[in-house]
């Protein structure tokens, strides 16, 4: 088997193709989280606290001089980070559940009862003749 026979083989099994599509609808869902932070979530905070722009806050550790730009701690955007990670983590522990919910309910439901054998119908077809008798 050539190895372009392998890869084509390896790339369009089915999981291979389910996480593709999964890490691209995860990046997606990312940018739309981090928007939701920075654009939503972080003004509101930040006009709570005292007007304070996180993505603005960060640590001097040394000043700028001539053409070198000053070096920053910018721990703001670490702080808007944390929260996109949060509501990330919180929306996939929601999903996970909803996930697990609907299989505990699958394997909840009974079974219906398996249908007897051909062997089973005609030993109860045989008992019934010779309890006639």
């Amino acid at each position: 088997m050539g190895m372009m026979s392998e890869f084509k083989a390896f790339a369009m099994r089915g999981n291979v193709v389910d996480m593709a599509v999964g890490i691209i609808i995860g990046a997606a869902f990312g940018k739309i989280v981090s928007s939701f932070v920075a654009d939503v979530i972080m003004p509101p905070l930040g006009m709570i606290l005292g007007k304070v722009n996180f993505a603005d806050l960060a640590f001097t550790l040394k000043e700028a001089s001539g053409e070198v730009a000053a070096v920053t701690l910018n721990y703001g955007a670490f702080i808007q980070t944390v929260v996109d990670f949060l509501i990330v983590a919180f929306a996939i522990f929601m999903v996970i559940k909803w996930m697990n919910s609907l299989k505990k309910k699958e394997e909840a439901a009974p079974a219906a009862p398996a249908a007897p054998s051909k062997e089973e119908v005609l030993l109860a077809e045989i008992r019934d003749l010779l309890k006639q008798k």
